[in-house]
């Protein structure tokens, strides 16, 4: 379904990214970040939030020398109370999923991922490629509704077109 490519290539479009949503957040007062906006988690602040401890419970299941975060799904938005604190930790996690990504052969994407899901409150077997899939979709899912409360708070909102991704990103 996937190859190694592919999962390294979004592993860095997902880092380059969020260093663009790093430098547009850090910048912007907490009153405006926490701020509830209408969207599934409320505010940018807990849209990112989200988004990391997704990636970390994603990771952990995929690459189980990581360890799974704190926390719960209905916990996840409040998790980084700053957008400094997140950052540091988006940027560990970023370099986490890239170092993953590098260390892939075609054979580590095939077969089936077990493990027990919170939100469904059961054990899920599925295939590991479909859920490699799904975590960047997840990725790019959330970022996409990051992209719409930043603009409609008047900030810059990073171009996020695949095709654009710098070469050395």
């Amino acid at each position: 379904m996937i190859s190694p490519e592919y999962v390294l290539t979004m592993a860095r479009y997902n880092a380059w990214q969020n260093k663009e949503l790093m430098e547009i957040v850090e910048a912007m007062d907490e009153k405006a970040l926490t701020k509830d906006r209408g969207a599934f988690f409320g505010s940018i602040q807990a849209t990112l939030n989200h988004l990391l401890w997704g990636d970390m419970i994603w990771l952990s299941r995929i690459n189980p020398p990581y360890p799974k975060p704190e926390g719960s799904i209905a916990e996840s938005a409040e998790m980084w109370p700053t957008a400094a604190a997140w950052s540091a930790d988006r940027f560990r996690c970023d370099g986490l999923i890239r170092i993953w990504a590098e260390g892939l052969g075609q054979l580590d994407l095939t077969g089936d991922l077990s493990f027990y899901s919170g939100v469904l409150d059961r054990h899920v077997v599925a295939p590991l490629g479909r859920c490699v899939v799904h975590m960047f979709n997840h990725q790019t899912h959330h970022r996409g509704q990051v992209h719409a409360m930043l603009t409609a708070a008047g900030q810059p909102a990073p171009v996020s077109d695949l095709f654009l991704m710098p070469e050395d990103a």
